[in-house]
């Protein structure tokens, strides 16, 4: 017979399972993706041993996870005040700031975890995310390449290290870094298995190829102008959204334009969409940038057309948030960053001599019920379907006002003017230190001075708006004329 041993401080009686066991199973329900179990047996034990640090760790992990940043910055602090000199938990807290949107914080909470443990190579991934996030590109990159130089395949860090050369315009190792997107956590279960193939710019002869999307809809829209310079006879599918599959059906040299998740055609090579720009040795110098490379339905942008007539002044579209709901921490933390509330664009309707339209969707649509003081918004979204609805308004617009979303790249993509507010931490596409887009001619960047100053973007494009209907036509007032008949 077995002796007694003497119970841990916190452990439940012989009658139920230890807190070794307990553990064991939050950590097995946790590593296959049953985050909300695991957080529940995380507390479980929790409440009878508080002092359980692993616990802490754990559960401000799957807080994280589960995109609740706040929580898991408090599980996380415990954890450290528990255990001061806790790597982990010195890293894990410096990821739940950086998603909180204090880059600063997350960077301080970043080297003290490498002062503990200087070669763990995910700990020199994550301060170079908050040097990136702190617009320290060049100090950014060495953390990457620290990361690197300790694990080679480490592929997270390379995917962060394409960002920075392509968001440094150094396209030529960007884009072969950027095919490591695959073997990372938030994109690796979108791998295709197809037989067929990967293109990699050799002719193509009489095969068919697949183009198919991948990630976001502005991904979609932005490279999916690689299409029409593709010389193959036109034996072109192009697999897309749902809700880009009207719009994308009359791109030049595409033959049939299929939903993601219908059954696809015969097809002999296929190439990612955001894999073609390394197919096509694309530098900054050579970035097919000709625009317009989409069209709106003619038939569509008339009836628009007849319904925005009594709409008086200039006519300027408006979107001010990203996706809702994202599922991935790390994105929702991004469009958290890239998305404001419509009453931050308050200072747009000082200006005289303007209408809004809304172009939102989805649960920040709602806003538009109640716009700021002054701003005339006119908001007909519930009849916005698709994004060959979304077209057929723009067309009818003469300028897009939007954050870092779909719709700005859809307005650049139909040669329209747009001005994108962008964040201080831009997206690798926006490139460093310009208030233009080689991507798009018609597009314009208004950028936060600081991280998360959203105010003095606003102002800056009131400013530029008023000047435009002041009748300066100069290059910072980027000119936006009279919309032209649709088509």
């Amino acid at each position: 017979m077995l002796a007694r041993r003497a119970k841990p401080r916190g452990e439940p009686s012989d009658l139920g399972p230890s807190t070794v066991e307990l553990f064991q199973r939050a950590l097995a329900d946790h590593r296959a993706g049953r985050l909300l179990q695991a957080q529940a047996v995380y507390r479980q034990i929790l409440s009878v041993d508080p002092a359980h640090v692993d616990a802490h760790l754990a559960l401000g992990a799957a807080l994280q996870a589960l995109g609740q940043p706040a929580e898991a910055e408090a599980s996380f602090r415990e954890a450290l005040r528990l255990r001061p000199n806790y790597p982990e938990a010195h890293n894990n807290l410096g990821i739940a700031l950086r998603d909180l949107g204090r880059a600063a914080e997350a960077e301080t909470s970043f080297r003290e975890s490498l002062r503990l443990q200087p070669n763990v190579p995910v700990a020199h991934n994550s301060l170079g995310v908050a040097l990136k996030d702190l617009g320290r590109p060049a100090e950014a990159e060495a953390s990457f390449r620290e990361a690197l130089r300790l694990q080679p395949n480490y592929a997270e860090a390379h995917n962060n290290i394409a960002h920075a050369l392509l968001l440094a315009g150094r396209f030529e190792e960007g884009w072969q870094e950027y095919e490591w997107r695959w073997k990372t956590i938030s994109v690796s279960s979108d791998v295709r298995d197809f037989s067929a193939p990967l293109w990699r710019g050799e002719a193509i002869g009489d095969r068919t190829i697949l183009l198919h999307a991948e990630q976001g809809l502005g991904d979609t829209l932005q490279f999916c102008r690689y299409a029409p310079l593709m010389v193959c006879g036109g034996r072109i599918i192009l697999e897309v959204q749902p809700s880009l599959v009207r719009l994308l059906s009359r791109l030049p040299g595409v033959m049939q334009t299929v939903a993601r998740g219908d059954r696809l055609p015969p097809f002999d090579l296929h190439c990612p969409l955001l894999s073609l720009p390394l197919a096509f040795s694309t530098t900054l110098d050579t970035i097919p940038a000709t625009t317009p490379y989409l069209s709106a339905d003619p038939a569509l942008a008339a009836k628009w057309q007849e319904r925005l007539v009594g709409l008086g002044g200039l006519r300027i579209g408006l979107v001010w948030a990203g996706e809702q709901g994202v599922n991935f921490a790390a994105k929702a933390a991004d469009d958290r960053r890239r998305s404001i509330a419509l009453k931050a664009l308050a200072p747009l309707g000082e200006v005289a001599g303007v209408s809004f339209v809304s172009l939102q969707k989805g649960g920040p649509a709602a806003e538009a019920a109640d716009p700021p003081h002054g701003m005339m918004l006119h908001d007909s979204t519930a009849d916005l379907h698709d994004f060959e609805d979304t077209a057929a308004l723009i067309v009818n617009l003469d300028l897009v006002v939007s954050v870092d979303t779909s719709v700005a790249h859809l307005a650049g993509a139909l040669g329209k003017p747009v001005w994108l507010l962008n964040r201080f931490d831009t997206d690798w596409r926006w490139l460093l230190n310009r208030d233009d887009s080689p991507w798009y001619p018609t597009l314009r960047q208004f950028r936060q001075p600081s991280p998360g100053d959203w105010n003095n973007a606003v102002c800056a494009a009131r400013d530029g708006l008023q000047r435009l209907l002041a009748g300066d036509r100069r290059s910072d007032a980027y000119h936006a004329g009279p919309a032209g008949p649709p088509g």
